[in-house]
């Protein structure tokens, strides 16, 4: 079974998932949203990929503020938790996702993808390294530090 991380914004979704083994993250995609509010399309498209990739549990980007507090945009992926793990039936961890957006911003840039092409793989960038700063967490909780 594999583990799911969820970049949760105002227009888009990226979306990575776990290797087999729980080791590493790959981005998988960019789901677009026409309208903040509508999320029965977002919520569709994720739970196919949840069959897909035979999910079993989902980390989910927490936007804090950088003084640690919750602003609107932690309050909307609070809610968007609530409705994921009602409409699933799996566990969802809120992960704090503070400049995993910079971070795989200066990733696409060291890479050599032009600006106009980052925006499309920013959110899928920013999933995976959401999930892998989780699943580097579990190899340190368990002991599993290679």
């Amino acid at each position: 079974m594999r583990i799911m991380g969820l970049d949760f914004g105002s227009k888009t979704v990226g979306v990575a998932v776990s290797d087999l083994l729980g080791i590493t993250a790959q981005g998988v995609e960019t789901i677009t949203r026409e309208e903040e509010n509508k999320l029965r399309r977002t919520c569709a498209r994720i739970e196919e990929l949840i069959q897909d990739y035979e999910i079993e549990t989902i980390v989910l980007g927490y936007p804090k503020n950088m003084n640690n507090t919750a602003g609107d945009r932690a309050k909307k992926t609070e809610e968007f938790k609530d409705m994921l793990e009602r409409r699933t039936g799996l566990p969802v961890v809120l992960w704090d996702e503070r400049l995993t957006t910079a971070a795989s911003e200066r990733i696409l840039m060291e890479s050599g993808v032009r600006r106009e092409n980052r925006k499309a793989v920013i959110d899928k960038v920013a999933a995976g390294l959401i999930l892998q700063g989780y699943l580097d967490s579990l190899k340190r909780e368990t002991g599993n530090e290679q």
